[in-house]
């Protein structure tokens, strides 16, 4: 029983992280506006790389690609709870029952890992360049956020057997 509460605990608290960092992105929209605003617009990268055709500088681009990593986050907090309750639904379940259970766990991770992973390395960090940035570059903080959800992961998917009386 350890073992799955630990899961479901790790659930939660990944659910926890998705929602301030949501919350926070609401609650403090101009700081973290900005963020995006520099990283699209690329304009704290290199003097004249060769990229800055990527750029975008449309103030509408900005807010829209704010938003969707807005709800990328807020998905992936409602995707770790709903994790975290079926899992605490399975928990006295059978090990068959409670590794079933897992599935959205599995779901919550990859919504995790598109917003962190594709959205901030990939994305912002090759595509728009973050990473020439000294000033607005996340991908330190992205990389922390996503290894955490993949470790947690490793550790979720470990099989469960049945419970011992």
């Amino acid at each position: 029983m350890t073992s799955r509460l630990s899961k479901i605990t790790m659930c939660l608290c990944l659910a926890a992280f998705a929602f301030l960092v949501a919350f926070g992105n609401i609650t403090d929209y101009g700081s973290n506006f900005a963020f995006v605003q520099h990283v699209l617009s690329m304009d704290t990268t290199f003097p004249g790389n060769a990229l800055m055709y990527r750029s975008i500088t449309n103030p509408t681009l900005w807010t829209a690609g704010y938003w969707l990593i807005i709800f990328g986050e807020a998905l992936t907090c409602l995707l770790f709870l709903i994790a975290a309750w079926n899992l605490w639904s399975a928990r006295r379940g059978s090990g068959q029952a409670f590794n079933s259970a897992k599935k959205f766990a599995i779901i919550a991770t990859t919504m995790g890992f598109l917003v962190w992973y594709f959205g901030f390395m990939v994305i912002g960090g090759e595509w728009f360049a973050m990473w020439q940035s000294q000033t607005w570059n996340g991908q330190e903080a992205a990389f922390k956020f996503y290894m955490t959800m993949l470790v947690v992961l490793i550790f979720i998917m470990q099989p469960d057997g049945d419970l011992q009386q």
